[in-house]
Order: C-alpha cells, then structure tokens, then sequence
C-alpha cells in the first residue's frame, strides 16, 4: 500500500545511487523529454531497490525526510503536484 507521501524522483546527474528519505517512491528517470515510464517502485522492508528501466539504486535514509534526496535535487513532484524549490 502507498504511504501517505509518494515523492517522484528523477535522475538527471545520471548517478548510480540516490539516497531518500521513502521506502516507496515513483522513479521517471530523468526529467521530460528524457523520462522513463514513471515506475512505482516500494523497497519494503529492504533498505535499497533498482529501478528497472533506468538502473538507478535508490537506497532508503533514515535521516532524510520524505521529500529529501543525496544527491541533493532528485525531488520532481509529490502527489502529482509540481515541486518547487520557492
């Protein structure tokens, strides 16, 4: 079940690994006109899980809030809403 935040992130740097705060998160690759199919992906209890169209690892961080990513950036949207850094 989807929790109650749903980040979508996007890897535009091309990193291998982005670190969030979600167990349970939307990965598009990069952002339009690059994406992927926006993929649903939820770790579960595990603490990582690749994204199988783009390969990136995204690795659950305790200390990052929901809306968070290491690389700093990754954050696209939460709930189908546009995220803006104002």
């Amino acid at each position: 079940m989807a929790a109650s935040v749903v980040p979508h992130f996007a890897n535009d740097g091309g990193v291998a690994r982005i670190k969030v705060g979600v167990r349970e998160l939307k990965c598009m690759g990069a952002r339009p006109p690059y994406d992927h199919p926006h993929v649903y992906l939820d770790m579960g209890a595990d603490t990582e899980i690749l994204c199988p169209y783009c390969s990136t690892v995204y690795v659950h961080d305790e200390a990052l809030d929901a809306t968070a990513s290491e690389p700093a950036g990754c954050l696209v949207a939460v709930h189908g809403h546009a995220h803006t850094d104002a």
